[in-house]
């Protein structure tokens, strides 16, 4: 291979991924020229609406997986959580990258915390999964859809639209954001448990190419793609898109995994939550094992109805 084709969305924080990714495969392999193909997806074109009213997270993968499958790239990078549990024909999801700091971070322009924040506060975001879990330990809130893209946010924060925001910490870090915010506090993974794949790259590569399997195989990095394979495993499972309010999130402390999960209603009322922990070798099957005690427990009946409420004031619209 004398060529390799990066397929990438060109959101500033994608950017990062993919040239981030182009680096580390140019220094290990000088011999191959790595270049990339700059997407527009539908997921970035639509910004007025929530995401799972638009077709959910597949829209920020299709064009890039269809460009692989016409031959225009042999490789993409991905935000794993972006990353649907279905993988196309042809297509395989061969690695993932050392995962970083998984953090949600609450941000203010006005209040240290989450704690400080007053009753009737008015917080951003348009993830269900934050929504249900700051509305489950702060009903008092007001929280309110949150598009746009980071800078838009950000913007929107210090325009004072909003008394603060939730946000993944790694992509402001990344990118240098967090400089000008004066208050910042990052959440606990016991208090905002972040949702499948956050902080890691997924890589996804045009199958049967042995050259392409064997740069998967340097860029990956085990302890993340066995956590990530659990939670990835366990929303397969369990069924839920992006219109259920759904947190998963699995770590390695101390030699084990330790794997929590919660899901409910969006206004953080009916909450099914739980958290284990297991010796890494007794991983396989963990994240479908849980997925299924929580259905016996009635968590797809829980689910349905929660989608019914999650945007009851919106339509979806059809693309």
């Amino acid at each position: 291979m004398k060529k390799l084709t990066i397929a990438t969305r060109v959101s500033d924080l994608a950017l990062w991924q993919a040239y981030h990714i182009q680096e580390r495969v140019q220094a290990h392999y000088p011999e191959i020229e790595v270049v990339l193909n700059k997407i527009v997806s539908n997921g970035d074109k639509v910004l007025d609406k929530p995401l799972a009213l638009i077709g959910g997270k597949g829209h920020f993968t299709k064009e890039l997986e269809d460009a692989m499958l016409r031959g225009e790239a042999d490789m993409a990078v991905h935000s794993l959580k972006d990353v649907p549990t279905y993988i196309p024909k042809g297509l395989s999801l061969s690695a993932v990258t050392q995962r970083q700091d998984q953090s949600d971070v609450f941000l203010s322009h006005t209040y240290t915390s989450l704690d400080e924040l007053p009753e009737g506060a008015v917080v951003g975001t348009t993830s269900l999964r934050r929504r249900m879990q700051l509305l489950k330990k702060r009903p008092d809130l007001q929280v309110k859809d949150l598009r746009g893209n980071v800078n838009t946010r950000l913007r929107k924060l210090a325009e004072g639209q909003y008394d603060a925001i939730i946000l993944a910490f790694i992509g402001l870090s990344r990118l240098n954001l967090l400089k000008d915010i004066p208050y910042v506090e990052k959440l606990s993974l016991d208090m905002m448990i972040p949702p499948m794949g956050q902080a890691a790259l997924g890589i996804e590569i045009v199958e049967n190419n042995a050259k392409l399997q064997e740069i998967s195989h340097f860029l990956n990095d085990e302890n993340t793609y066995i956590c990530t394979q659990i939670e990835r495993d366990f929303i397969s499972q369990i069924g839920a898109g992006c219109s259920a309010p759904v947190a998963c999130n699995a770590v390695v402390e101390d030699e084990k995994i330790v794997f929590r999960v919660m899901l409910g209603f969006p206004d953080g009322t009916n909450v099914m939550q739980e958290r284990v922990s297991v010796k890494i070798s007794d991983t396989k099957d963990l994240g479908s094992t849980l997925a299924q005690k929580m259905i016996d427990q009635g968590a797809l009946e829980l689910l349905k109805d929660a989608e019914k409420i999650a945007f009851k004031d919106e339509m979806p619209q059809r693309l």
